[in-house]
């Protein structure tokens, strides 16, 4: 068994080690808005469920060189934002929006996607996805690393759910209908692949 200090790694040598271990992991698809009204749109694989009492979700967004990322600075300042799941389908389109480009250019346009009006606020969604949720800003934490701020974790309370009704079945998400996609390291990705059940201890 190798044993590595991440005290002593390089910060490109612990992703490394993160992101190769720790897959699949689910990937955010999130759209904010600019203060002059630009839709941003990016994808991000640091994100997971916070809670269901009430809904949340949570996403780590981080720094360049201690600047917050477009994502991050439109969702602190306008508290409201969009999580789509990536799924088969979409996939290709997504990964076209993680270019670096201004903020002032929106990276929707530089895909087939289009934009759709939200229920309860006021940052629109991307009709093509098959699951969309409608957040607002429940928490923002910053992380530091050595007095230098490194990542905003940003936890969103999901206040309107777009279900595709082709992935809805009794009140639960189809995995196989849904065809979500994870990240694993590099350019890699994974689709769900054989599932298997274990039942929980009573």
């Amino acid at each position: 068994m190798l044993s590595f200090d991440p005290t002593i790694n390089t910060e490109r040598e612990n992703y490394k080690l993160l992101i190769g271990s720790i897959v699949p992991r689910p990937i955010a698809f999130v759209t904010s808005v600019t203060k002059d009204g630009t839709i941003n749109a990016a994808p991000f694989s640091y994100f997971n469920v916070v809670s269901s009492n009430p809904p949340m979700v949570s996403i780590a967004i981080q720094r360049n060189n201690g600047v917050p990322k477009d994502t991050a600075q439109n969702i602190i300042e306008n508290k409201e934002f969009v999580v789509h799941i990536v799924d088969e389908q979409n996939v290709e389109e997504v990964n076209a929006t993680a270019a670096s480009l201004p903020p002032e250019e929106s990276e929707i346009k530089r895909t087939n996607l289009s934009l759709v009006d939200s229920e309860s606020i006021s940052v629109p969604g991307v009709k093509e996805a098959k699951v969309r949720f409608e957040c607002t800003l429940e928490q923002a934490i910053t992380l530091d690393n050595d007095g230098e701020t490194v990542t905003d974790l940003l936890i969103g309370k999901v206040v309107h759910y777009h279900i595709d009704e082709q992935i809805y079945e009794n009140g639960k998400i189809n995995h196989h209908t849904l065809g979500a996609v994870s990240r694993l390291a590099g350019s890699d990705y994974a689709k769900i692949g054989n599932t298997f059940s274990i039942e929980r201890p009573k």
